[in-house]
């Protein structure tokens, strides 16, 4: 019989349902605005690469099914995100290109103090995917302070 671990001791108390609860909610509220701003802003860089953004290239991108990104642009659409004409591209709406912009600002200020850290270029840009959606502006203040003081 193997020896029973014992758990990890927590540094502080649980705190009481409706403080503990609110990171949960931030959680759930960050994963549902993620692939909305993660469309928005592939959108604007392949619109700013000097291409058009065409559903097959953010296909081919985000490595999803075309269908998959019928779909989303039918929402983004909706949300008065983006808008797309026959037979052309895809292209960012007022709205779309403040988030994209947002976003942007959030990603490179998390992948430059990943790489401030010492994290390698390619690690610390995917590891920025998805810390850019969960991060608060607060804490990016916090990194943008820390890099400052270097």
């Amino acid at each position: 019989m193997a020896p029973r671990k014992r758990p990890i001791a927590r540094d502080e108390p649980l705190p009481d349902a409706e403080v503990h609860s609110e990171g949960f909610r931030a959680t759930r509220e960050a994963r549902r605005g993620a692939l909305v701003e993660d469309y928005v802003e592939l959108i604007a860089d392949l619109i700013e690469d000097g291409n058009e953004a065409r559903q097959v290239d953010i296909a081919a991108r985000l490595g999803v099914a075309q269908p998959t990104v019928a779909k989303m642009l039918s929402r983004l659409c909706m949300d008065g995100l983006v808008s797309r004409k026959p037979y052309r591209g895809v292209f960012l709406t007022e709205a779309g290109r403040r988030m994209a912009e947002e976003s942007r600002i959030r990603h490179q200020t998390v992948e430059a103090f990943l790489r401030s850290l010492g994290v390698s270029a390619e690690t610390a840009r995917i590891d920025a995917e998805g810390i850019e959606h969960h991060v608060s502006a607060e804490t990016l203040a916090a990194f943008r302070r820390a890099m400052a003081a270097d």
